[in-house]
């Protein structure tokens, strides 16, 4: 009869056991997830952005791959900066039936923001373009830099802010237009343990020197997200849908964009 209670107690001690392991472990992918939708986030992170647009330029299809990491880097005991490079490779479509594939202009943008911040998070910086571009397509030849800033607010099960920056031609050629060019990234995420989220992160963007009535991009959409882990290497996947309700002529109708990132979580000291 002893052994009999000594094997249930040992039977009841393990699922317990197994059970508060499995909430410890939902608990971190929901708590990384929501780290993972802060732009400036203590967070090193190697994201990699899949875009698909549709009925874009020439009636054809653009392919757009975006190579993002994210390092922070601290400064002293009470501010951190957060490193951000977007390196672009795209497919893109070419009068005559042809395609252009190639390393688009490289951005590098830069987060002042606070180590220890209270319940608004916020970031600001600079923001750098560099013509590194070998795809015709996405060639500026230009310099431009310009200021960016991101804002949030996490509470509970939602995070909800916005990235703004704006981009003006400092030196580079003079053979096309001046790049003055504006984007602004609202996103809302919903959390639903153990690390799933319903988001919608539009990339707005209006490029002030294109004509009157080509200048705006307006897409509206959704997605899905789930922060877990491949072995032991934490990973961010997502999938979201966009609409452009408003575009120029040659930008894409439609848009998917899949999202694969590595997440190496820092402790804030």
């Amino acid at each position: 009869m002893r052994r009999s209670r000594w094997l249930v107690a040992r039977v009841l001690a393990a699922c317990l056991t197994a059970l508060a392991s499995r909430a410890g472990s939902a608990q971190n992918e929901s708590d990384l997830a929501k780290a993972s939708q802060n732009p400036v986030a203590n967070l090193t992170s190697f994201p990699l952005q899949f875009n698909y647009y549709s009925a874009g330029a020439f009636e054809s299809r653009t392919l757009l791959l975006n190579v993002q990491p994210v390092m922070p880097l601290p400064i002293n005991k009470e501010w951190i900066v957060i490193a951000r490079t977007i390196i672009p490779y795209g497919n893109v479509p070419m009068p005559g039936n042809t395609r252009e594939t190639g390393i688009g202009d490289i951005q590098e943008q830069v987060y002042f923001t606070p180590r220890q911040p209270g319940r608004f998070v916020w970031g600001i910086g600079p923001i750098l373009s560099i013509p590194t571009a070998t795809n015709d397509a996405l060639r500026t030849g230009q310099w431009a830099l310009g200021p960016t800033g991101v804002g949030l607010v996490s509470e509970g099960r939602w995070v909800v802010g916005v990235l703004a920056n704006n981009l003006w031609r400092i030196t580079g050629l003079n053979s096309g237009p001046d790049i003055n060019a504006l984007t602004v990234q609202p996103f809302i995420s919903f959390n639903i343990p153990p690390g799933w989220s319903i988001t919608t992160a539009p990339i707005i963007t209006a490029d002030w020197s294109a004509p009157e009535g080509q200048r705006w991009t307006l897409p509206v959409g959704i997605g899905l997200g789930k922060v877990t882990e491949i072995g032991r290497q934490a990973v961010s996947l997502g999938m979201q849908y966009y609409h452009n309700g408003k575009r120029p002529d040659t930008a894409g109708g439609d848009q998917w964009r899949f999202i694969f990132a590595l997440l190496y979580p820092i402790e804030r000291r």
